[in-house]
């Protein structure tokens, strides 16, 4: 575990971010009193910044996690196929 003034971290900011992602405990002090940690992520944590925001937002009651019957995610199938389509926006075209 290290200490760090502020004014020092922001001047080094990169190699106590570095400290922290090898897995050490960086307090930052303001004068003699500690007013924040920098650590690394938890293990729950997610490793993709979005699915870390996701998380926070259903932690926080922003938003609802999706829920699945089986758990398991249907199969994608096409709506119509390609000559289909192309047929029908020729004659939505054709109608302008």
């Amino acid at each position: 575990m290290r200490a760090v003034g502020i004014k020092i971290l922001k001047d080094r900011l990169s190699e106590y971010v570095r400290m922290a992602e090898a897995g050490e405990t960086v307090l930052i002090t303001r004068g003699d009193q500690v007013v924040a940690e920098l650590n690394p992520p938890g293990a729950g944590r997610a490793e993709r910044l979005e699915d870390a925001l996701l998380a926070e937002a259903v932690r926080a009651g922003w938003l609802r996690a999706p829920v699945r019957g089986s758990g398991d995610v249907p199969a994608r199938r096409p709506v119509m196929s390609f000559a289909q389509l192309s047929a029908q926006l020729a004659q939505d075209r054709q109608d302008r």
